[in-house]
Order: C-alpha cells, then sequence, then structure tokens
C-alpha cells in the first residue's frame, strides 16, 4: 500500500500526473496523425525511403495541433463541458431544498478555508453529486434533484464536505480532465477507424515495406484500438482510490462521518441509474451512475474495472472513524463483511 499523503503532496501528486495525461494524449494524437501520413499520404520512413509521397508530415503537426487545442481546451474550459452535458443549472436561492445547498456549500468552503464553489442542481431523480473544475477558486458542486429531495441536512453536509475535499486536493483538475480526454479519445478513434489506407494501392513502392511496414503499421491500428480503452481504465483505477480519501476528509471537516455514511447508504439503497450522467463522467460521482454490479466487487476484478470502490467498504471505513471519534478501538476487518 502507498504511504498517505499529506494534502500538499496530494495537489502536486494531482498537478503532476493532469500534466503527464495530457502529454500523453498529445503523444497518442501524434502517432495517429504519423500513421496517417505514412499509410495514407505515403511520407518516406527509414524503412521506406523512396516512396513519392508527402515530404513533410502534415497530419502530424496538425494532430498534434488539435491534440494540443483540446487538452488546452479541456483544462480550461472542460468543466463547463461537464455541466452542459448532465443539464445542470444553478442553483435557486428561492426554492427551500436549493438554498439549504447554496448554505451548506459555503459552510463547507468556509470549513475548508476554501473559496466557495458555485453550486448546480441536476435535473435527475437519481441520488447523487460531483464537483468539478480546474482549481479551488474556479470549481462548482453539482448534486441531483433526487439527492436534495432524500438527504437531511446533516447528510447533505456530509456529501458537500466529500465534494470540497476532491476540491482541495485538486482531484477535481485531474478527473476534469480526464473526463474530456475520454471524450476525445473515443471520438478519436472513431474517426480513425474509418480511414481507408487508399494511397498502399497507388504506389508498388509502398507494397514493398515488409515485415517492419506491417509492424508499425498493426502497432498504429492498435493504439487507435486500445486510446479510449486505456483512458477510460486510467479514470477507473485513479477515481477509486480517490474517493476513501475524498471520504475520509469530508468526515474530518464535518466531524460527523456517521453523516456521511448514512448519505451512502441512501445512495446505495437507490438501484436507479443516474440517467442525466453519462459512462464518460461517471468516475466524477460520488456514486456510481451507472448503477452496476462490478461496483460492490472487491479484490482484482473490481479494481480493475469499476469506477468506485465498494459502498459497503466505503460505510464501514466511515463507521470506524465515528467509532475512533468516540474513543473506541478500530472494528476487526472481518466485520466489513457483516
Amino acid at each position: 500500500m502507498a504511504p498517505a499523503r499529506n494534502i500538499l503532496e496530494q495537489q502536486r501528486h494531482n498537478r503532476h500526473l493532469t500534466a503527464a495525461l495530457l502529454c500523453v494524449f498529445i503523444g497518442l494524437l501524434a502517432l495517429v496523425g504519423l500513421g496517417f501520413d505514412v499509410f495514407s499520404l505515403g511520407m518516406p520512413t527509414p524503412w521506406r525511403p523512396r516512396t513519392r509521397g508527402l515530404r513533410l508530415p502534415v497530419a502530424t503537426l496538425a494532430a498534434v495541433c488539435i491534440a494540443s487545442a483540446s487538452a488546452w481546451w479541456s483544462f480550461r474550459s472542460g468543466d463547463r463541458a461537464v455541466l452542459a452535458s448532465t443539464r445542470a443549472r444553478p442553483a435557486f436561492p428561492q426554492a427551500p431544498a436549493e438554498r439549504q445547498f447554496v448554505n451548506v456549500v459555503a459552510e463547507m468552503a468556509i470549513a475548508a478555508g476554501l473559496p466557495t464553489p458555485q453550486a448546480y442542481v441536476i435535473p435527475d431523480p437519481d441520488p447523487n453529486a460531483f464537483a468539478t473544475g480546474r482549481d479551488p477558486a474556479h470549481s462548482s458542486i453539482a448534486v441531483t434533484e433526487g439527492l436534495l429531495r432524500v438527504l437531511n441536512r446533516d447528510e447533505l453536509q456530509g456529501v458537500v464536505a466529500h465534494e470540497m475535499a476532491h476540491i482541495q486536493n485538486y482531484d477535481i483538475r485531474l478527473m476534469t480532465v480526464i473526463a474530456a480526454l475520454v471524450g476525445s479519445l473515443a471520438l478519436l478513434s472513431d474517426w480513425a477507424s474509418r480511414i481507408r489506407i487508399e494511397g498502399r494501392s497507388r504506389d508498388s513502392d509502398r507494397e514493398k515495406g515488409g515485415l517492419t511496414d506491417l509492424i508499425v503499421f498493426l502497432i498504429w491500428i492498435l493504439a487507435i484500438i486500445l486510446a479510449p480503452l486505456i483512458s477510460q481504465f486510467l479514470a477507473m483505477a485513479v477515481s477509486r482510490r480517490r474517493e476513501y480519501l475524498a471520504d475520509a476528509t469530508g468526515a474530518k471537516l464535518t466531524r460527523n462521518p456517521l453523516a456521511l455514511a448514512a448519505a451512502l447508504q441512501k445512495l446505495d439503497a437507490s438501484a436507479e441509474a443516474t440517467r442525466s450522467i453519462n459512462r464518460g463522467i461517471a468516475h466524477l460521482c460520488i456514486a456510481d451512475p451507472l448503477a452496476r454490479r462490478l461496483t460492490d466487487s472487491e479484490g482484482f476484478l473490481g479494481n480493475a474495472l469499476a469506477t468506485h470502490p465498494p459502498m459497503k467498504s466505503r460505510i464501514f471505513a466511515l463507521q470506524q472513524m465515528a467509532y475512533l471519534y468516540a474513543g473506541g478501538r478500530p472494528q476487526p476487518a472481518a466485520r466489513r463483511t457483516a
């Protein structure tokens, strides 16, 4: 198990990981562009120098420019795209439940020592919530109408504190960028899979690339196929690790771990999917919006494929925190299955 990080270490780690993801994204698009240059436009290569195609990597340069613009957009405006995709609207202070939500957001911002995030409400009956943004000064917390309906004030405070922890740790920057890049890579894969390699039939020299030509071509196709899968896998792995930390940090902000545990129990009891939230941003939410059974599984399969850790494990950990706050000792881990 990796050693625990303090808040500053976690923030620094998330900044570095975000920059690394943006570089990988640009590299993947550059690879796709290079493959188009070589196999469709006939650009000469070290193993096939006599081809009569374009001498400049036009598609590669275009792909790098597009990738850089997309990466910058995902960093600067990815949160707006996420909110728009869920049809989130600003909370109405005139409505009692939404006014309470706005007040709780302000309270938790003070407790965390952060600027107050913007409060949004998603028109969906299933209880769920997420935070998004590029930093604490440009952040938002969105909850569904269903969550405002089923939670009391203490439970709502626990959920908002959980999302405030994501903001404090800079998880929102990392997870919002991942959400934007997952969508971009999915579009890239669809676009690239439709490319017809017409240039190969027009020049006999291109057909003499031999084994090296075939290997490079297969690597290119493999990158196109695996890019969206890798991005989804990364989103799942990153999300699961951060949910436990956000639960613990949120419970410390409220000093009431049982309130968040009760909220998670109500979210877990909802068998419906959050239809306003799509697969690409599922990892942002406090609970799996797709209501997949895999989320409740533990072990290698659950850790590899689910976006969220099991609710029972999260609830048990919060109950342990409450027991410790009360002066007790940790209960045996075997109780998790109870």
